[in-house]
């Protein structure tokens, strides 16, 4: 008797190891099959429509797009309605322009809210109205949670408008002219606009795993100044027209190298405000000011940010702008510094907050590494050698070393708590300086970046 109920549960366990081991392809529901059938048909149709403007690498890159974007919504089931809804909107704005660019300013919704440069203005909206929601959120006791849904949404709807943007100002560049036609990753705008949407659908990546909306209030903070530096640059240099690529940019290089890089800074800047977050929790309860380090660095840093854009050579009459942007960031320090209980008592554990910052950390380093190994690929394509101590190239092995002793440390070491948190901030100073600063104060081989 015991060995026949020995038999029949090694049988059953055995059932239970098969159908938890059961194939990849055989778990996929009809929903997914059919999402994958729309995501080849769009792929092949896209591939049938415009190969004509591709070389050989350009359209292998095409139709490696194919799988990775079926992955992509079979592993994280919220993007298969964001390319869906991207998808559509995009293809309105392009069959509105009907193969005329000056009808931009004739169609309604081409002036108002397709075009690449109004879907753009739209995403900078949602994305300041999105950082106040879970700021308010924060703050306010009883209807904290829905203000923090609200602004889960609208940063959603701002990554759809990047984009609907993007891919618009795609197809406007080949409507000036097929040898100005390119990816919208290659100078000072277009890049933030891929910052933006990178980090922002990362953080609401994490936000549905851990199931807390709370870091959104310090992540977006970081997406929003990027989106303040976006205007200023917009303005000061009408950066938003479109121009010709200079001859180091005509590379399919370009379409790998620059997102997976700014993948790894959307991510390092991610963790570094997960890490101010983690510091601010910690010290909820301090009451000596002087102990309050996060928070006077941070207002250190925002007062800074001003002054050093306002000497930037292409800032003409940025003086209003710039005081606006010191007055925001005062009162975003002051904000923080009298409500640290409550935001404290808002955010996640400490041990979620270390572990986000973990994984947006390795995860970045993982992508920045791919980006430094395309980009020497790239330099030896352009400029006849791997690497030539350039001082963007210099600076990206900087970055690279920085997180690679994070890691170490974390993984050897156990690294943990106040110092990885401390560290990851400083991470965030040095790749700042590796994209920004190089750009304004270093010249090189990469000036074509310069402000």
């Amino acid at each position: 008797m015991n060995t026949t109920t020995t038999t029949l549960s090694s049988r059953g366990a055995d059932a239970t190891t098969i159908s938890l081991h059961e194939g990849y392809f055989a778990k996929r529901s009809l929903a997914d099959w059919i999402f994958a059938a729309l995501v080849l048909a769009g792929g092949l149709f896209a591939f049938a429509r415009y190969h004509g403007f591709m070389d050989v690498y350009e359209k292998g890159i095409l139709l490696g797009t194919i799988p990775a974007a079926i992955a992509m919504g079979w592993f994280w089931r919220p993007l298969r309605v964001l390319m869906g809804v991207v998808a559509l909107f995009s293809l309105l704005g392009i069959a509105s322009y009907q193969g005329d660019l000056a009808r931009a300013e004739q169609v309604f919704w081409l002036k108002y809210f397709l075009s690449s440069q109004s879907a753009i203005l739209w995403m900078s909206m949602l994305f300041f109205m999105s950082t106040v929601f879970y700021w308010l959120g924060m703050f306010i006791r009883q209807p904290g949670d829905a203000l923090e849904s609200l602004g889960s949404k609208l940063a959603w709807v701002a990554v759809g408008m990047a984009l609907i943007g993007t891919m618009v100002r795609w197809y406007e560049s080949y409507l000036i002219g097929a040898d100005v036609g390119h990816i919208p990753v290659s100078n000072l705008y277009e890049v933030f606009v891929l910052f933006c949407w990178m980090t922002a659908a990362f953080y609401l990546y994490f936000e549905a795993q851990y199931k807390t909306r709370a870091m959104g209030a310090f992540v977006m903070l970081v997406v929003s100044a990027a989106v303040g530096f976006l205007l200023w640059y917009t303005v000061v240099r009408e950066a938003h027209e479109i121009q010709p690529l200079v001859p180091a940019l005509k590379s399919w290089w370009m379409k790998l190298h620059v997102p997976a890089n700014f993948i790894g800074y959307g991510m390092f800047s991610l963790a570094a405000m997960v890490a101010l977050a983690y510091l601010i929790k910690q010290q909820a309860l301090e009451t000596r000011w002087y102990k309050l380090t996060p928070l006077w660095l941070l207002g250190v840093v925002l007062c800074f940010v001003p002054i050093v854009f306002r000497k930037s050579p292409a800032d003409v009459g940025g003086g209003n702008y710039w005081a606006g942007y010191l007055l925001v960031s005062g009162l975003i320090a002051a904000g923080i510094l009298l409500g640290r209980k409550r935001i404290a008592a808002r955010l996640p554990s400490a041990e979620v907050l270390d572990d986000v910052m973990y994984k947006a950390i390795a995860v970045g380093f993982a992508f920045f590494t791919i980006a430094t190994v395309l980009g020497a690929l790239w330099a030896a394509e352009a400029w006849g050698g791997y690497w030539s101590w350039d001082p963007k190239e210099t600076w990206a092995l900087i970055v690279w070393l920085n997180y690679a002793a994070w890691l170490h440390m974390r993984l050897v070491k156990g690294l943990r708590g106040t110092v990885a948190s401390w560290w990851a901030l400083v991470g965030l100073a040095v790749t700042t300086f590796a994209f920004l600063g190089v750009n304004m104060f270093l010249s090189g081989l990469h000036s074509y970046g310069t402000l």
